[in-house]
């Protein structure tokens, strides 16, 4: 099954969207929001499951599917938690700057709680009042949970993933050092982030979805130019029920909880990267020096994930880098 929000109010109105992505029917008698269905879920998802078949035998009505019409999935998050489950990546970070890795890296995994209530839609610019900041993306991908109980551990955890989605996770890159020496985490160097237009239920991915991890490659691409497509089911050190079970510890996860992977990072640096970053990074190790700038004004990023047969499984978030104007 997958599901969209229009824009529509807040928080969207919820529609069913076919397989291929090329029709939508809509939800709202349901649920109206794909948060409403996600709080009733045991009720909803029945009936929008029904939907969703109807709707791939061509028994309801329906309307051309158009991304540009679509916020984020959930257009703002109670809870929108972000790791770093590809500790490879973390790893490369650390070396480019002459600094060692704690061991505790590859058994603790590392996660920061972003700002959730202004996620961009995907299709939306990126408005920065400068390019000074270091502006980045970071492709990755994300599970939406139902309600988890505090202290609920990785084996049940997966019971609680209802919805998959891919992330544009806007970073400031030269922001983040100065807020990170200050030893209290990230804030301004994490801005809004945007979601895939389509969320996923997880059998839609057949057998590319095993182990808590989605085995297929994520695609970025920025200005036409294939910057990576590392295979997100290689290398992740952490899955998506032992993240879930990391940020449950010490606290209850509500219902909408977003959980992202973190940047996708394969140690085989033939399949690119997910962000420019690491692209810098390889090359000051291998150079001494970077020399990929980071987003410029006019730069448009492009992240995706297809099935084997070229089909695009989320849809595709496509940003540009604008300048942001002060409202008057």
């Amino acid at each position: 099954m997958k599901l969209a929000s229009l824009k529509k109010g807040r928080d969207g109105e919820l529609i069913v969207v076919s397989r291929d992505l090329s029709r939508y029917c809509g939800a709202a008698d349901i649920a109206p929001t794909l948060q409403a269905a996600l709080d009733d879920w045991e009720i909803a998802q029945p009936k929008l499951q029904a939907r969703f078949d109807a709707l791939q035998k061509d028994e309801i009505t329906s309307f051309p599917f158009t991304p540009a019409e679509c916020h984020s999935p959930l257009p703002r998050a109670y809870h929108w938690a972000d790791g770093s489950a590809y500790v490879n990546h973390v790893e490369l970070v650390r070396r480019a700057r002459g600094a060692d890795m704690p061991d505790s890296f590859w058994t603790d995994p590392l996660m920061y709680q972003g700002g959730s209530d202004t996620f961009l839609a995907p299709t939306e610019d990126i408005a920065m009042p400068s390019t000074d900041w270091g502006i980045d993306f970071e492709a990755e991908v994300a599970v939406i949970t139902g309600d988890v109980p505090m202290g609920t551990g990785a084996e049940q955890a997966e019971e609680s993933i209802r919805l998959l989605m891919l992330v544009n996770d806007v970073s400031l890159r030269d922001l983040i050092p100065g807020e990170l020496a200050k030893g209290f985490g990230f804030y301004q160097s994490k801005p809004s982030s945007a979601f895939s237009p389509v969320a996923v239920t997880p059998d839609e991915l057949g057998h590319h979805w095993r182990g808590g991890m989605v085995h297929l490659p994520l695609h970025a691409i920025l200005n036409g130019h294939k910057i990576g497509s590392p295979n997100a089911g290689v290398d992740m050190t952490f899955n998506f029920p032992q993240l879930i079970a990391h940020a449950a510890k010490s606290r209850p996860l509500g219902s909408g909880t977003i959980i992202g992977s973190g940047t996708v990072s394969n140690v085989d640096r033939s399949a690119g990267s997910c962000c420019l970053a690491e692209v810098r990074m390889l090359e000051i190790i291998a150079d001494g020096r970077p020399t990929t700038p980071f987003m410029q004004f006019g730069d448009r990023i492009q992240i995706a994930m297809y099935d084997e047969n070229d089909g695009n499984i989320f849809g595709t978030i496509d940003q540009q880098v604008v300048q942001y104007l002060n409202p008057r």
